[in-house]
Parts: C-alpha cells; structure tokens; sequence
C-alpha cells in the first residue's frame, strides 16, 4: 500500500477554500486513504502547527479545531505519528530543512523513506530535492 507523509500546509488545503488548486488533489488524497487503499502519516507536529494556524491566522474556534482533529484522527488510513528522532532532526536543521517545523516532517521521511512528502510549500520543496526526499504535490 502507497504511503505519504503529510505537512502542515497540505492538511490546511485540504480543510480550507484557501487554494482550491490544492484542495482538489489534498481531497483525492484523503479520499483514497479513506478508502484504504493509501496510508497518510501526519506527524503530531503537524498537528500542532495545523491548530496554531487555524486559530490564530483564520480565526477558527477551538470547539470547531478540535472536531476537526477529532475527525482527521478518525478517519481510515491516517496514523499519528508521535516519536521525533532529534539526531536526524537536528542532522537536517537548519542546515538542510531551514524550518525546525519541516525538519520534523523529514525527519519522519528519514523513518520511512519509501514515502514521498506531500506539501505544497515552495522553499520545503527545494530542501527535501537537494536531500534526495521524493514529493508530491
């Protein structure tokens, strides 16, 4: 079964209107794990920033922030990662990923390096291609 890892901004345009460009793909995504027929692996991490974000940029309510972590979490084919390994971590910040937010998800590549990196940021995306980490968008 496929395998992604997930960063912040691809779970904020899947459950925003803010780039329906990167909705669409986010929705398939998240539709085939549903489904399983694919494996998302979202770092707690991302989930921290996820909720950071959504309250203080959009102004969401926490009542409504922690349904949706509720849902996500739920759903079929999403699997929580909680471990950070901080020698890897810390190999690739900041002199490889500039963002310690980043590097926590390449971290998680480091693990898994048979999953591609599903994000949509520009800069994260020319760091994790100047490590050799597959993406996608």
């Amino acid at each position: 079964m496929k395998t992604y890892i997930i960063d912040t901004n691809a779970l904020l345009s899947f459950v925003t209107d803010r780039n329906p460009e990167q909705q669409a793909p986010m929705t398939a995504l998240f539709s085939q794990a549903a489904g399983l027929n694919c494996k998302i692996m979202c770092h707690a991490h991302v989930l921290t920033e996820f909720v950071y974000v959504l309250e203080k940029v959009y102004g969401h309510d926490k009542a409504a922030i922690r349904q949706m972590l509720i849902d996500f979490m739920a759903m079929p084919g999403i699997d929580i990662i909680n471990d950070i390994d901080f020698n890897t971590l810390l190999d690739f910040w900041p002199s490889q990923i500039s963002d310690f937010g980043d590097a926590v998800v390449a971290s998680l590549w480091h693990a898994n390096r048979h999953a591609p990196v599903v994000t949509f940021d520009r800069r994260f995306l020319r760091e994790l291609k100047s490590i050799g980490v597959p993406t996608s968008q």
